[in-house]
Order: C-alpha cells, then structure tokens, then sequence
C-alpha cells in the first residue's frame, strides 16, 4: 500500500488538480454569461434561469454518483482493489438510470417555469436552451462515475485534463451554435446549452478510453468483466448517495428558485441576479476544491483505521478554507463596480449587479465553511444529518427568508434580489455551524479511547 503523505502535502497534492479542473467547469458558465450579456439581456436571463434548472436537476443525480467517491476511497485505504472495480461497474448502471430520469426533467421543464412567471420572450429562450442541456446529461452521468472513480483512488488529474479540454472548445463552439455557423441555424443563447451536450459526450468518451489503456488503472478491473445490475451493491449506493442528491437538491433548489422568483422583478435585475450568481459560483470552486481533497484523505485515512488522520485532515481543510474565503470575499468586496461592468456593458444591469456583489463577499465566506464540512462527512459516510441541516437552513431560513425580505413587506420595503442574498448569507452561516458541530462529534467519536492499563 502507498505510504500515506503528511497532511499537508497529501491536501495539495489532491486538491490543486480539483481546483483546476473545478475552475474550468466555473469557467464555463463564465464564458456562456459573458457571450449571452453581448447579445442581449433577454438572452442572458434566459441562460441563468435555464442553467439554473439544468443544475438543479443534473446536481441532485451527480448527488447520488458522489457515492463512489467516498466508497472508492475507503477501499483504497484498505487495499481492497479488485472490490473498486466491481463498484464502479455498478455504478455505472445507476448513472443510465439516472441519466434517463434527469433527460425527461429537462424535457419538461414546466413545473420549474410556473415559478418565474417569465415573459413569452424569455420563456422560449429557456426551453431552447433546456432541449440543448438535455441531450449533455448521459456524457455528465458517465462522466461523473469516472470522476468519482479517479479522485476517490487519489489520481484527480486526469479530470483536470479532460475538463481544461472541455474549456478549450467551450466559447468555440458556443460561437458556432449561437450565431449559426457551419450551415447551422443562429440559436443566441440557447446555443450555450446545445455546446454543452458536445463537450460532455467528448470528454466521457476520452474518459473512460483513457481509464481503458493507462496501465495504472489495471489493479482495479473495471473492465475485467461484464456485470449485470446487483441489487444488493446499488442498495449500498442508494443508501449513501440518496440522501447526498437530496442534500444537493435542497442546496441547488435553493438557489434555483431564488432565480426564478428574482426573475418575476423584471430581465434587468435577473441579469444582476445571473452575474452576482455566477461570481458566487466561480469562487466557490476553491472551497469546493479543498473539501473534495480534503473528503478524500479522510475516506482514505478511516479505510486504513487511521481516525485520528482522519479528523486532523477536516479540521486542516476547514482553516484552510476559511484563510482563502475570507481574501476571496475581500477581493469581491472591493472590486464589486469594476467587476459588474466586466459582465455587462448596461448600466443599470451593472449598477444593481455591483450592490449583489458587495453581498456576495460575506456569503462566500459562509458558503466555504459548509462547502468543507460536508464533503468531509461524506467522506465519513455520513449523509443523512447533513440533508436535515440543509433542509431546514437552506429552504426555511435561505429561501423562505428570501421570499419575505426580497417580495414582501413583511420586514419593511421589500429588499428584491438583494433580500434573498441577504437571507441566503444567513441560511448558510446556520448550515455551516450544524456541519461543523456534527463533524467534531462524529469524528471525535470515531477516536478509539486510549487504553488503561491495571496497577
């Protein structure tokens, strides 16, 4: 078996290929906000409210994948290769069948869209763009399982690779879409979502072509053999992953319908509402980073019995977390003006952007805190809490909050988009305190006391 790292240098060496290739996939949405606020406000409303319903699907599916991850890393401290293989081989039967359940959703998006009350202009826009997104989720699905596979073994490499490729061809291919190329049919903002659905089946294929011949992925057999659905494995991972999918569904839908109820004040404040998001998004990509790095030397830690590793590698990844959060949301803070007009060349889409900005900073540093934790817990198996935590401080607190502070006049004036920021920073300071809370239990539990010994 590998001999593990110091802690510190096992948190970089995992952590900076996520960040990388997390990077990439923010920068994505970067390019597809940045090329739709050119063509139109309409166009880049549509493409925050569509992107904001495709997440909200396709995260709570990646949700129940991110099992693998968790479960590989154990093995992997314990040395049980062959039995990665095997998971994997299941896993992938899950992702079919969760690809098919995510490709009907966005098929028919109509649920979701009776909460933004959008105008018939936009509304056409989005469900172009969703057709678009629809056809991208077998290439995530698969994709995803590699991902979990790969970083769950300590090899996140690769991923970066593949997800600087997907970067590479992004803003070409939008621009082929979008303004009809190639005999193509100009699509405007919808083309972003129809490029997706090209990168993704791209890279998953060069994906597991690559797990298929590098030799380092031989010790685990994922392609020794042919298996048919295993009730009694997918049990296993239904038992971890679903209540991960439903945690990311309560954290996505929480932003999903603060978009949608943002987008009934009108396609200016959405566009503020898309930009302020989409800098949210982006930064979030460093604690998301860490707490994946930092998940997977724990599961690696606890699969060898090594507990005491295991909690000092949480409490590492959260410091460090929070070091970074707070020179981030400084950065943010301060450059809220110059950073709105970056995204849009309407004055009064940046004027509003630049306040949400301002917000943004406080609710990054919020965001990293339970960004960390979580993946922490998951790489302790523990999922459950954790949903019931989100559950009641992203929808009550962070949602509910957000309809009385940004719609009504419950607490004064109502606030718009900036009230549901408002709420969303408080509703995520209370999920990180309860993840928190529950690591340094759980993990202080797993401790074994020390012996006593008999005079």
């Amino acid at each position: 078996m590998p001999v593990p790292r110091p802690l510190p240098r096992e948190l970089l060496h995992l952590a900076w290929p996520v960040l990388i290739a997390q990077a990439a996939v923010m920068a994505n949405g970067v390019i597809d906000t940045l090329m739709a606020g050119r063509l139109s406000s309409v166009d880049l409303a549509a493409v925050g409210i569509g992107a904001s319903i495709y997440v909200t699907v396709i995260m709570t599916m990646i949700g129940v994948l991110l099992a693998l991850t968790p479960v590989a890393a154990h093995h992997y401290g314990a040395g049980r290769y062959q039995e990665i293989g095997a998971d994997v081989r299941q896993c992938v039967w899950l992702a079919v069948a969760l690809s098919l359940l995510a490709f009907v959703a966005l098929k028919n998006p109509d649920p979701l869209l009776a909460f933004s009350r959008l105008t018939p202009e936009v509304e056409i826009k989005v469900r172009a763009y969703l057709d678009g997104t629809a056809w991208a989720v077998p290439g995530v699905m698969f994709f995803r399982v590699f991902y979990g596979f790969t970083t769950g073994i300590g090899r996140p490499q690769p991923v970066m690779s593949f997800n600087l490729l997907g970067l590479a061809l992004k803003a070409p291919l939008n621009w082929v879409f979008m303004y009809g190329h190639f005999g193509l049919p100009a699509m405007g903002g919808a083309g972003c979502g129809w490029s997706s659905a090209v990168i993704m089946w791209v890279i998953a294929t060069l994906a597991w072509l690559w797990c298929r011949h590098d030799a380092e992925y031989a010790p685990y057999g994922v392609f020794a053999r042919f298996e048919w659905p295993r009730l009694s494995a997918l049990r296993e991972f239904l038992m971890l992953g679903l209540p991960m999918g439903a945690t990311f569904l309560v954290d996505v839908t929480a932003f999903t319908f603060m978009a949608l109820f943002i987008a009934r004040l009108g396609p200016e404040v959405s566009a503020a509402h898309q930009i302020a998001a989409n800098v949210a998004v982006f930064v979030f990509m460093v604690p998301l980073a860490l707490g994946s790095a930092t998940g997977v030397v724990v599961g690696q830690a606890l699969g060898a019995g090594e507990s005491r590793r295991a909690r000092h590698a949480g409490l590492l990844g959260l410091a460090v977390g929070c070091a970074a959060a707070a020179a981030l949301g400084a950065a943010i803070g301060f450059g809220a003006g110059p950073l709105a007009r970056a995204y849009t060349s309407d004055p009064a889409v940046a004027a509003a952007a630049a306040t949400l900005l301002s917000i943004v900073a406080f609710y990054h540093l919020a965001d990293a805190v339970q960004a960390v934790m979580a993946q922490v817990l998951r790489g302790y198996k523990r999922a459950t809490v954790p949903m019931v935590i989100y559950a009641i401080s992203l929808w009550g607190v962070g949602l509910g909050g957000g309809y009385l502070l940004g719609l009504t006049d419950t607490f004064g004036a109502p606030r718009g988009a900036a009230g549901f920021w408002m709420a969303g920073v408080a509703s995520l300071s209370l999920a990180g305190a309860g993840v928190l809370a529950y690591f340094l239990h759980i993990s202080a539990q797993a401790i074994p006391a020390p012996a006593t010994t008999s005079t």
